[in-house]
């Protein structure tokens, strides 16, 4: 099982949180006092993150992937950590849920969806990829994933995080900010990552960019007005699929972190709109 935290009346909607690559389930710690009013909040620690301790299948060689080579079951691990999560969930005697998953948490609630369809009340996801849609994108991608595999085995967290933060999805943060995620995450573990990050690289990810069609739940999807590499997804996703776009303001790639207040002023009427019509 992965690491979960409940907060909240088991009697309300149950919302599972899902957070992105070097963070926990602590991160969604600032909504919870208001989410937690109106819903049974469930937050979990992602494979090779917080306190979770569970065996991941051996990730595919992203190295053939790079060279052009074919990779079986390339997404192997994005589906065993969707089957963690609803295995976890419903450990903990919830039958249905709302998720919410931010950017690579986003990528596995997406298989989630995919495989417990049945499940889900409601899709919410914030800053993610529904998938790359040619094999020289999965190729380049690859090939990019492999440089920060092996920055993550050969230089120290420190160096790792410094180097990760300075990516242009990141763009938005201050110097202050950008220590303080530093420092914040820098004890992790470094092989849990690393598996975890070989595992789960959108170069392995299935093309769901269709998925919300074959969906009986609401689809809606998060990006700050200042991320314009997911602003251009999200508009481009919404062309394609029946999927709600909610832009945030002044905020880059996690909305959530960098305006809470904004981002649950969209999020909570949205989720009490569907719970609404599900009663």
């Amino acid at each position: 099982m992965l690491h979960s935290h409940c907060v909240g009346d088991k009697r309300q909607p149950a919302l599972v949180l899902l957070h992105g690559f070097l963070g926990s389930g602590a991160d969604w710690q600032p909504l919870l006092a208001k989410l937690s009013q109106q819903f049974y909040c469930i937050t979990l620690d992602l494979p090779g993150h917080g306190a979770s301790q569970v065996t991941l299948p051996n990730a595919p060689d992203l190295t053939l992937l790079a060279q052009g080579q074919t990779v079986k079951h390339a997404d192997a691990v994005l589906q065993h950590c969707a089957d963690l999560v609803q295995q976890t969930v419903q450990a903990l005697g919830i039958q249905q849920y709302h998720l919410l998953g931010y950017s690579l948490g986003g990528r596995i609630a997406l298989h989630v969806a995919a495989r417990y369809t049945a499940q889900l009340l409601s899709l919410q996801l914030e800053s993610c990829h529904p998938g790359l849609n040619t094999e020289q994108e999965r190729q380049q991608r690859a090939a990019n994933d492999v440089q920060w595999q092996h920055r993550l085995q050969q230089q120290s967290m420190r160096q790792f995080l410094t180097a990760w933060y300075q990516q242009a999805v990141f763009a938005e943060l201050t110097p202050a900010q950008r220590e303080a995620l530093i420092a914040q995450r820098e004890q992790q573990n470094i092989s849990a990552l690393l598996a975890m990050y070989a595992g789960t690289s959108l170069a392995l990810q299935a093309r769901l960019w269709q998925l919300p069609q074959q969906l009986t739940c609401p689809v809606h999807y998060y990006y700050g007005s200042q991320d314009a590499k997911f602003g251009a997804i999200a508009s481009q996703w919404q062309a394609a699929a029946p999927v709600t776009l909610h832009p945030v303001a002044n905020v880059g790639h996690n909305c959530h972190k960098g305006q809470p207040a904004a981002f649950l002023a969209q999020l909570l009427p949205t989720l009490n709109s569907i719970a609404e019509n599900h009663a």
